[in-house]
């Protein structure tokens, strides 16, 4: 089976324009949240298990921020405005 120059150059565009299309949710210490209610969060929002919760949480507390979730602009969106709904301070970059 023979795959042409041209088909491996559309997939490693088409891989390209995923990675350059996926932004970072940041997530911000603060002095007001417990450990608890940011853990909680985000195992419901983000759809962490326990252990990534619970290790984020303490990056942002050692840290003062930590990545929390990848992907589109749209799909960080929405999860940021409900965090911070929440009371949470976040970021999209």
């Amino acid at each position: 089976m023979e795959i042409s120059n041209q088909h491996i150059t559309e997939e490693l565009i088409d891989t390209e324009e995923q990675v350059v299309n996926e932004n970072v949710l940041i997530l911000f210490n603060d002095d007001v949240n417990s450990f608890e209610h940011v853990i909680d969060l985000l195992i419901k929002v983000c759809e962490h298990n326990s252990i990534q919760a619970e290790q984020c949480a303490t990056i942002v507390h050692c840290n003062g921020k930590c990545s929390i979730k990848n992907g589109t602009m749209k799909e960080l969106t929405a999860i940021g405005e409900t965090l911070a709904h929440y009371g949470l301070t976040v970021e999209i970059n």
